[in-house]
């Protein structure tokens, strides 16, 4: 019976600690100004995302790692900057608050869709949006009004985060989230390294 278990999953490149303690503080800075409509995600749970997976069955995972596995081999390792502050659709009328990423995005890219090409004949459909590579800070309820939204993002324009954090990309991480009362779970069910320099 275990093997039909669903379990809500992801792929993703999991963040330095150094950098979840620098999303904590500047979230913290954010938060003096008492919004209430403004929904904050866990620093510890900020990941960079490269596929949604949804709920699979428990039996599926061997499947996922071996296609992580099979596309690793073929991506060295590659560096990241984290840095700049966003919102979709714009800090105008914010609805997502996120920091960008740059460095070596085109690898990043080039890695992200050669897992979702290798996870199709595992019965996964490929994106239909291109890959926008971000850090999901806050998201804003549904009830803040237009007025509720400019004003946040007043405040996000208006507060400063010169910090860009170098991030070494290195693995793969095939995570599992639950959906708790307190918020969102996260452990990893897998870890894939990416192909090693000196490996030829």
């Amino acid at each position: 019976m275990l093997n039909n278990q669903q379990i809500r999953s992801f792929i993703a490149i999991e963040l330095p600690e150094k950098v979840k303690s620098g999303l904590h503080q500047l979230q913290a800075e954010l938060k003096l100004a008492g919004y209430t409509f403004i929904k904050w995600v866990a620093p510890e749970g900020i990941h960079l995302t490269l596929k949604f997976l949804g709920n699979i069955p428990l039996k599926k995972v061997a499947g996922v790692t071996k296609a992580m596995e099979e596309v690793s081999q073929f991506f060295p390792s590659f560096q990241l900057e984290i840095g700049g502050l966003g919102a979709f659709p714009s800090l105008r009328q914010p609805r997502v608050l996120w920091l960008g990423v740059g460095g070596e995005v085109d690898k990043l890219v080039a890695l992200q869709q050669g897992i979702d090409a290798a996870l199709v004949p595992l019965g996964f459909a490929q994106e239909a949006r291109p890959f926008t590579p971000h850090l999901t800070l806050a998201r804003l309820r549904e009830g803040a009004s237009p007025r509720d939204r400019q004003d946040f993002g007043e405040l996000v324009m208006k507060t400063p985060f010169e910090v860009n954090y170098e991030v070494g990309v290195n693995s793969l991480s095939l995570m599992r989230s639950q959906l708790l009362p307190s918020g969102a779970a996260y452990n990893c069910l897998a870890e894939v390294k990416l192909k090693s320099l000196t490996e030829r």
